[in-house]
């Protein structure tokens, strides 16, 4: 299993002696090149800024749910090899890649070419899309294989998207799925979603994967 994160807005700025090591990053060989150029239009002094593990700088509603730094030292082995963070800066990084703070915008022009040398031929028995439509438009994985979780909010019967609560929800499956057996196909995924949250699983359709949605049941006011 791997599973696609986006980045947060909500950041912590690093407190260290570290500082950016390009060739420490996954994906070296294929991202650097656009790395750098990336960090010329960002501004090169970003090298001098301190850095800590990606993370433990993201630490958006999603990262806060996920909660990282509580789960066992074999989940977080999982998380390192399983979860694949996407970044307007860097392109994709693991959880422990040294990175600085930063603030920017994705533009993925930057990615889309690079992402596809570099992700090509990933293997991977099933994939689960927690991103954001910015960040999908940047690499796109195989449908047959790929799940995309989105979250809404259901009142009276009436469904809507969320945004708050989407990254709260993505952030506890993602957590569920780090402490247990990983699911090897979209069934498997359901149904452990399905001991947590009411879903729905919807089969992939040309190039749309499959859509795992997790529904967040708003109490009705009483009157």
């Amino acid at each position: 299993m791997l599973i696609l994160l986006p980045p947060s807005e909500g950041k912590t700025p690093p407190i260290g002696q570290v500082r950016l090591d390009l060739d420490a990053l996954t994906y070296s060989d294929e991202l650097n090149i656009s790395r750098l150029s990336v960090l010329e239009k960002y501004g090169t002094g970003i090298f001098d800024e301190p850095t800590a593990p990606a993370i433990d700088i993201y630490s958006g509603v999603l990262y806060q749910a996920l909660n990282y730094s509580t789960l066992s030292k074999s989940a977080q082995e999982r998380a390192q090899s399983q979860l694949l963070i996407f970044s307007a800066l860097f392109g994709v990084l693991r959880p422990l890649d040294s990175i600085p703070y930063y603030r920017m915008k994705i533009k993925s022009s930057d990615w889309k070419a690079a992402l596809n040398m570099a992700l090509a031929g990933l293997e991977s028995e099933l994939i689960v899309d927690c991103r954001s439509s910015t960040y999908v438009s940047a690499w796109k994985s195989d449908p047959q294989i790929t799940v995309a979780v989105r979250v809404f909010q259901e009142i009276a019967g009436a469904r809507s998207v969320i945004t708050h609560m989407s990254k709260k929800y993505r952030g506890e499956l993602v957590r569920i799925l780090m402490q247990g057996r990983a699911p090897k196909n979209p069934h498997e995924l359901r149904d452990i979603a399905a001991k947590y949250f009411k879903v729905e699983l919807r089969e992939p359709s040309g190039a749309i994967p499959w859509q795992l949605d997790l529904i967040y049941i708003q109490p009705q006011q009483q009157n």
